[in-house]
């Protein structure tokens, strides 16, 4: 079989403590799994069954480090997120097979161009432009479970230029890691190098060029992008 062109690169994450790398096959991502960033964005933080979206995994930004502005925004907000990276996969999982799914964890920023949101749910349209543009996923490097264990709680933080504006526990999600891989395993076959963004706690907000946004989560370290 001859190809066209060259398929392009698989985005990776770095291991941390080894040199291997984690091949990145789909990004998901629940929305609104805090209560307090739920009823920031005007919802009801009941606990329905959560929903999703997705970016496409070139989005990936490994590691951090300069992101560009995007285009056709003047609204760009940030939004820190527990990222699970699944090294199993499978079809309607059960809770304990959704636990033994997950190789590790890492900090992401979920990078929204709210305005376009905003206009496509007023016209009730899909936003996928406003979530899954170039460069809308910065990720820390991946932590193993091994070194951190299950995550059942821990502080995330987000700050701006110095100043604070995120602060929550990983405690307070409204559905736990491995209910939210059950839940998305009913809809589709997860698969080895899918990563999901868990939801964000309130504080969202905007970003603007030059800005410097560094986050973290217990356990796991820090993440830093610089908005160009």
């Amino acid at each position: 079989m001859t190809m066209v062109f060259p398929p392009p690169p698989i985005p990776t994450l770095p291991v941390l403590g080894t040199s291997a790398v984690f091949p990145v096959r789909r990004i998901y991502c629940v929305g609104r799994n805090y209560a307090e960033h739920a009823r920031e964005m005007g919802a009801d933080p009941q606990r329905e069954p959560p929903f999703f979206f997705g970016k496409p995994q070139d989005a990936l930004v490994p590691g951090g480090g300069r992101v560009p502005y995007p285009p056709a925004t003047t609204n760009l907000h940030h939004e820190v997120e527990l990222v699970v990276a699944l090294a199993q996969g499978g079809k309607d999982l059960s809770l304990a097979q959704a636990e033994a799914s997950i190789f590790g964890y890492a900090v992401g920023l979920d990078l929204t161009r709210r305005d376009l949101q905003a206009a496509a749910k007023a016209k009730g349209q899909p936003w996928d432009m406003a979530k899954g543009f170039d460069h809308s996923a910065p990720v820390s490097p991946l932590t193993p479970c091994a070194q951190v264990g299950a995550l059942q709680g821990g502080s995330i933080w987000l700050s701006v230029n110095g100043k604070e504006r995120q602060r929550g526990d990983l405690g307070d999600m409204i559905w736990r890691v491995p209910e939210v891989i059950v839940q998305l395993s009913g809809l589709v076959t997860l698969a080895p190098g899918d990563l999901i963004f868990t939801g964000t706690p309130a504080g969202v907000g905007a970003l603007h060029p030059g800005d410097q946004v560094c986050c973290g989560i217990q356990g796991l370290g820090e993440l830093t992008i610089q908005i160009g």
